[in-house]
């Protein structure tokens, strides 16, 4: 076998199938081994959009996501979704062409130093060479999945590519790690938990990733404890469960911040502070659970135990005696509170943001998958939609990037193509990314594209005004939505109302993708944040 072939076969022993890119002359070879090999290779429109679809792979399967690209420019382009992959905690392989070894040293046209541009925002940055491959495969497997999982970035030069591999051997290393070692630190959190007459349980996207809904439930119900989730993380709890508090730092961040700094223990399980938007002020004792340490200090936690997540909260659950905690009537409230603070700021006879969210959970079905962009939509969405489980809900809130939600909406109908998917994004985000419209067409993908429609890059907006200086660099021109989608093999209608929102949404186009131009009023998100 030569280098590709190996690469090739090892992923498709690692159970990936796909592989998401834009290719260059270094990348013929790998092409032609990702063929025999059976992959399906995903031409996306740009390097960047490539990487987001490998992303939401990541995050859709728990395997990582594997993108390609090309040497100089097509590795430039590919940083931005690395560096989201990095800071959201999802696995990914990028693998990206370079020049043959041979010029590489002096030759200049093309070429950067891709090991030093990936360093920073990947967990390693190698290269693969003939007699290195396998065992640089296995290393970049396994370090892409070890906790916390990211990205990893491997390098091909040109007469690489189809060389001989001398170092040929395809060995898939375990990604799971075993339940044993738990570490303790500070005071025992078996009496902590005891004393606490209002405990609150934080889960993030480890307990996710661990699939520990069913022990954060159990804990929870045994002792009484509210339920929170990090936004990347929904879904990993059941919204109905009736301690079930809400989503911290979206959308209501005041009533969510005011209810965790009430609670006299948190238990931070698998929570990573990474997807903080505001400061943590809550002073009640912290329980740090995690598959790593809390080497960021965001919070202090008085109490550390390291180790894999699920098994320590049922280990707690049978430690603890049981109790009534917080009262559910209490937590009834709360919710009862952050539905009315949801809506807050409703400009009468106008489709606004909170609209179109409550229409959309109402008209799809309950185990629609949905992405969500960044911006101010994203906050409500954050908050308001309910998940029918672990990842089926699609955020990047670690970097943060704009333009994630219709790559990641792409990726998700490709491969779970049984499933109803719709992302959410607003004009600014879609601007970004609206070439994959024709991707999402000729794949035959028949996803629901909902487009906040209010013609600003409205978080920049409210900044101003806030500041009282006018609104400068933040508008974005009208996008002739039904044309574009149109030119782009996809249907397209625009809704300004709630009715024509949920026949928009009702409407069933098959195997063709329906771009919705949601017309909202933005004044909602002035009262809301």
């Amino acid at each position: 076998m030569n280098l590709s072939d190996v690469c090739a076969r090892y992923l498709r022993e690692a159970g990936i199938g796909t592989v998401f890119g834009y290719p260059g002359d270094p990348s013929v070879g790998f092409l032609e081994a990702l063929r025999t090999e059976g992959h399906d290779f995903v031409l996306a429109r740009r390097e960047g959009t490539a990487g987001l679809m490998a992303e939401a792979a990541g995050m859709l399967t728990g395997k990582p996501g594997v993108c390609l690209s090309t040497l100089g420019p097509g590795s430039t382009n590919l940083v931005n979704a690395v560096a989201n992959a990095w800071l959201d905690r999802v696995p990914m392989i990028a693998l990206s062409g370079q020049i043959d070894t041979k010029r590489a040293p002096t030759f200049t046209h093309q070429v950067v130093d891709q090991r030093a541009l990936f360093a920073p925002v990947s967990k390693w940055a190698a290269e693969v060479a003939p007699n290195t491959v396998g065992h640089v495969l296995r290393k970049a497997h396994r370090t892409a999945m070890a906790p916390r999982p990211g990205p990893v970035h491997l390098t091909m030069h040109a007469d690489h590519v189809t060389a001989e591999a001398q170092d040929d051997a395809i060995l898939v290393p375990p990604t799971e790690t075993a339940a044993s070692v738990l570490i303790h630190s500070g005071t025992m959190p078996e009496r902590r938990i005891a004393e606490a007459r209002r405990p609150l349980i934080l889960f993030g996207i480890s307990a996710m990733q661990d699939g520990c809904g069913e022990q954060i439930v159990a804990l929870a119900d045994r002792i009484g404890a509210a339920i929170v989730a990090g936004p990347m993380a929904k879904g990993t709890v059941s919204e109905d469960h009736p301690r079930f508090a809400g989503t911290l730092d979206m959308a209501c961040q005041a009533p969510m911040w005011d209810f965790l700094k009430s609670a006299d223990l948190v238990i931070c399980a698998g929570f990573d502070a990474v997807e903080l938007i505001k400061p943590w002020s809550v002073t009640a004792p912290v329980i740090h659970i995690d598959r790593v340490p809390n080497t960021d200090q965001i919070y202090a936690a008085e109490t550390e135990m390291t180790g894999p997540i699920g098994p320590i909260l049922a280990m707690l659950a049978d430690a603890v005696p049981e109790s009534d905690g917080w009262p559910e009537k209490d937590i009834a409230a709360h919710r009862d509170a952050l539905r009315a603070d949801f809506d807050s700021g409703r400009v009468s006879g106008a489709l606004n943001p909170s609209d179109v969210i409550r229409v959309a959970r109402d008209v799809l079905p309950a185990d629609t998958i949905a992405s969500v962009d960044v911006g101010s939509h994203k906050l409500l969405v954050g908050q308001g939609w309910r998940p029918s489980g672990p990842r089926r809900f699609l955020m990047t809130n670690g970097l943060s990037s704009m333009g994630f939600s219709l790559p990641a909406g792409i990726a998700a109908k490709h491969l779970m193509p049984d499933a109803p998917v719709v992302s959410f994004m607003g004009d600014g985000g879609l601007a970004m990314v609206q070439g994959e419209l024709r991707l999402a067409a000729s794949l035959k993908l028949g996803l629901k594209v909902v487009v906040f429609v209010d013609n600003s890059l409205n978080r920049i907006e409210l900044k101003q005004m806030a500041r009282q200086v006018p609104s400068t660099g933040t508008v974005i021109e009208e996008t002739a939505i039904v044309p574009l989608a149109v030119s782009m093999g996809c249907h397209g209608v625009m809704a300004d109302t709630e009715s024509a929102l949920q026949d928009a949404l009702s409407t069933d186009t098959g195997d063709v993708p329906l771009v919705i131009g949601a017309r909202i009023d933005p004044a909602q998100y002035a009262a809301q944040f």
